[in-house]
């Protein structure tokens, strides 16, 4: 059990104002014993010298009471020493020399002294007082002194008060066993659920549907959500893996193909011949793999780790320059104007400019032998910045519009993987824009519409 460790935790959380508590506790009880144990051995000081004085008077200071010796020898556990002295200062009774009193203490006719003194060397608790009575025929004020050693008093204190923090140390440590066996009690659902979770294989991604304790519902419905989202995901890429091993069948076997054609041609003239095929088919596979690791890219972008406040303008330029112009046969107009005031969002500047790469290709290999013309706006609109690519080419029946943005998904046969639109709608997705698509009798027009960002 480390220091760490939630029980350990809990039990000291509980457990350090209870002894907090227990140490103000015991240092009250100490006190008030102390106190208390003060004020008896002070009584008993007052009884004592009460009953020498009663004895006085009786027997004319010759003899005590067997009572009063009884209480003289052994008062709260210690023997007591007297004496008594007449108003003329004639000593009655008792020890020869009594305590010295202080300077400071003065003493009236009405007046009981109690006070700290040395008595041959030993610290002892005094009582003076004066008592009027006669004594062979002498009458007035006779001082009684008695006294006791310190000692005495102080062993009973220690004693009382060793008791008194016993009974809390033991009381301590009873509610501490309770606190560490219910805390470890308490916990036991905890631990069972550990338990049951480490039972699971890697493919058990199932929701957890055991009885917790409330307090512990937040954190399994959280680890629930977790669960169902890490499922989707596995899911999800084992439907890609499928999809992409299929889709990359097909060109890997024509190009394994023409490699055994160029090794097999009979001539070398045959043999250049084939080998363009194999190097244009090589390239088209290669293409191929780059948008499926951009498809894979585009579905765990994180926009807001790399985020960066981005000109639209020079955005777009930047993709123009990168558009491969491929139409030597039928060129193909791009019109674009800047912007002014020029126009920000906030973003990965490389994953858009893939997103306008792919819509823009896209435009120029489906259009269709209409395909003159592409026109790339952008606006402000609210609080968003409408992108707009519009061409003049031969569009997507309205009815298709849903599978063409479909991983894969190709309206008609032709050049490409059917993944750049996909890759386009997840990368504004993540960006938290939408992509939409618009077909008419004029052409595919696509719309990206980002949040606008202050400069």
């Amino acid at each position: 059990m480390t220091m760490h460790s939630l029980r350990m935790r809990l039990f000291l959380i509980i457990l350090a104002p209870l002894l907090c508590i227990s140490i103000i506790a015991a240092a009250w009880q100490f006190q008030t014993t102390t106190q208390r144990a003060e004020d008896i051995f002070d009584r008993g000081l007052l009884s004592a010298a009460l009953a020498i004085s009663r004895d006085v008077a009786l027997s004319g200071g010759d003899a005590l009471s067997p009572a009063t010796r009884r209480l003289v020898s052994d008062t709260s556990g210690g023997e007591l020493f007297y004496h008594v002295f007449a108003p003329d200062g004639v000593f009655v009774t008792g020890y020869a020399t009594p305590p010295a009193i202080g300077a400071n203490l003065v003493t009236d006719a009405e007046d009981v002294v109690y006070y700290d003194a040395i008595y041959q060397n030993v610290d002892v608790r005094v009582l003076r007082f004066r008592d009027a009575m006669t004594v062979d025929g002498l009458g007035g004020l006779f001082t009684i002194t008695v006294w006791q050693d310190a000692r005495v008093r102080a062993s009973f204190i220690q004693a009382v008060g060793s008791r008194a923090i016993g009974i809390v140390a033991v009381m301590l440590a009873s509610v501490a066993a309770v606190v560490w066996f219910g805390v470890g009690l308490g916990l036991r659902p905890l631990l069972d659920l550990q338990a049951a979770i480490a039972k699971r294989t890697p493919s058990e991604l199932e929701p957890i549907r055991r009885d917790v304790p409330i307090e512990v519902k937040g954190i399994v419905s959280t680890l629930n959500d977790l669960l169902g989202r890490v499922s989707r995901r596995i899911s999800s890429k084992d439907e890609f893996i499928s999809n992409a091993a299929h889709q990359l069948r097909n060109p890997i076997a024509g190009i394994l193909a023409l490699a055994e054609a160029v090794e097999n041609a009979p001539t070398l003239q045959a043999s250049k011949s084939r080998s363009k095929d194999l190097v244009k088919a090589a390239r088209n596979a290669t293409h191929l793999t780059n948008q499926l690791l951009s498809f894979e890219r585009a579905r765990g972008d994180d926009a807001e780790g790399r985020a960066e406040t981005i000109n639209v303008s020079e955005l777009i330029e930047d993709c123009l320059q990168r558009l491969p112009h491929n139409q030597e046969t039928r060129p193909v107009e791009v019109v674009f104007a800047r912007n002014d005031p020029p126009l920000f969002v906030q973003g990965d500047k490389l994953m858009l400019q893939e997103a306008l790469l792919n819509l823009l290709t896209n435009s120029m290999v489906h259009g269709g032998p209409k395909l003159s013309r592409v026109d790339v706006r952008a606006r402000q609109n609210g609080q968003f910045v409408m992108l707009t690519i519009q061409d003049d080419g031969q569009g997507i029946a309205p009815d298709k519009l849903d599978q063409a943005m479909v991983r894969f998904g190709q309206v008609n046969a032709g050049p490409g993987s059917g993944l750049g639109l996909s890759i386009a709608a997840r990368i504004v997705e993540n960006h938290s824009g939408t992509l939409e698509l618009k077909s008419t009798d004029e052409g595919l027009t696509s719309i990206i519409s980002l949040p606008l960002s202050a400069t």
